[in-house]
């Protein structure tokens, strides 16, 4: 997606800024922890609601990271990026939540709740395909599951997932290859013009 956060910022002032915000942050100051939390508030979100798959978790998951990060910022490595190390944090408390099988559970909204711009064929068009692709990227392991989800429906880089994930980048491109292959056999048996398919 074009207007997705990027993990990293892609402006070198930006990361030096921020390299200084937790600096500050570290010494105490509450303030620049706080500008920190602003700025990374929507990729932390993204990606937390990629890990849990519910809105409720993943801002829950969110607050708790950056609880968690300002307990942890005397263990931050100063002159270090910020970004990197809470996106972390987040990851493994989401790989964590989600293991454990400990989140709410709460209904989903339907796959036929009408959008006021579109009409009945469309929208049955869309839920279809919405459904079809939900059950091939469940199909996938869990981490490649995860890294499509970030890399090809999010915008983020596959080394800023990668350094999310705690593994190699070649790792990251080798699960992403695969999964990519995996959907495209899932998906193939759904392409228009197909015996027995719209």
């Amino acid at each position: 997606m074009a207007d997705s956060p990027d993990a990293l910022p892609a402006d070198p002032r930006e990361a030096a800024d921020e390299i200084e915000l937790a600096r500050r942050a570290r010494d105490g100051d509450a303030a620049a922890f706080g500008q920190l939390v602003a700025r990374l508030m929507k990729p932390a979100f993204v990606v937390a609601y990629r890990l849990l798959g519910n809105r409720e978790d993943a801002q829950d998951l969110v607050q708790e990271a950056f609880g968690r990060a300002y307990r942890k910022l005397g263990s931050f490595e100063p002159g270090r990026e910020f970004r990197p190390w809470f996106f972390r944090i987040l990851v493994r408390s989401g790989l964590n939540a989600r293991e454990s099988a400990q989140l709410r559970r709460t209904d989903e909204l339907p796959e036929d709740a009408r959008s006021p711009g579109e009409g009945p064929e469309l929208a049955a068009e869309r839920a279809e395909l919405r459904a079809r692709i939900r059950s091939a990227l469940a199909a996938l392991p869990p981490r490649q599951r995860l890294l499509v989800e970030l890399v090809d429906l999010e915008g983020f880089a596959p080394a800023d997932v990668a350094e999310m994930l705690e593994i190699a980048g070649a790792t990251a491109r080798w699960h992403l290859h695969m999964a990519r292959g995996a959907l495209r056999t899932i998906l193939a048996a759904y392409e228009p013009g197909r015996e027995g398919e719209p």
